[in-house]
């Protein structure tokens, strides 16, 4: 399968590092112009350049601001008014007791995880249906069905983003428009790695062995048994945007490594 996307416009929030980086850098491998998102120039320019140094070719567009402020958002869509694809990938995670956490911290979540992806797809949606093609893809998680009981705040959020994405699949019916949500599990993203950085320090495990154990240990129903890289999360979310893609929508589309202990 040849994925093309040559001439497409892509949008990927949050694409500075970890899935984001790794959908921006596929997506522009693909050939498509690709819209990186951080908080800061500088995140965001380091990002740009990585891409560049090995596709020196690839189409770029650096732009910073906090997508998890409606200021933020509002500012994205007056500097860049149209997409063909969006990836809804920014997003924050931390666990945190129940009993311990805030109002402010589950309105910070919710306003990062899925207001930032509702407004959004709120702006760029109508666009693509009027020219007859589009793709969206949410970032939800395998904690959207198995809800972490020290993540409950962050695992509530990524069930509402199923919920989103799946309805406006419904709403785009017929449009040539499709939205999908992508499901990772445990992944060795920039967070786990920092996550994991004093357990790789004091055993002298290598950062691959700290999450293997991880894995083991916080989510045994593992089938692949270690955690997945950024990439193979990307090259899912990648399909999900491609020409290929025009039956899938609707859909949630797992990238567990088996997890979720359902059919």
């Amino acid at each position: 399968m040849q994925i093309d996307l040559t001439g497409k416009t892509a949008i990927v929030t949050g694409s500075t590092q970890g899935i984001g980086f790794a959908s921006a850098k596929g997506l522009a491998e693909a050939g498509a112009t690709v819209l990186v998102n951080g908080r800061g120039e500088e995140a965001v320019d380091g990002a740009v350049a990585a891409i560049r140094r090995e596709r020196p070719q690839a189409s770029l567009i650096g732009f910073a601001a906090d997508l998890g402020t409606a200021e933020g958002c509002a500012a994205l869509i007056e500097a860049r008014p149209q997409c063909d694809i969006l990836v809804n990938n920014v997003g924050i995670f931390g666990p945190q007791d129940f009993f311990e956490t805030p109002d402010s911290e589950w309105t910070r979540f919710f306003e990062v995880n899925v207001m930032s992806g509702v407004r959004l797809s709120r702006a760029y949606l109508p666009g693509m249906a009027q020219s007859g093609w589009g793709r969206v893809v949410f970032l939800s998680s395998e904690s959207a069905l198995n809800i972490p009981a020290d993540m409950i705040h962050y695992g509530f959020t990524k069930t509402a983003v199923l919920a989103v994405a799946r309805g406006l699949a419904k709403r785009m019916a017929g449009t040539g428009v499709t939205v999908n949500s992508v499901l990772p599990g445990p992944t060795l993203s920039d967070g786990v790695a920092a996550m994991l950085a004093d357990e790789v320090e004091e055993t002298g495990k290598t950062l691959e062995e700290a999450a293997r154990a991880f894995v083991m240990e916080h989510r045994p129903s593992s089938i692949i048994q270690r955690a997945a890289s950024v990439e193979e999360v990307a090259n899912m979310v990648v399909y999900a945007c491609s020409l290929q893609a025009s039956a899938t929508t609707g859909a949630a589309l797992r990238v567990d490594g088996g997890v979720v202990d359902s059919l």
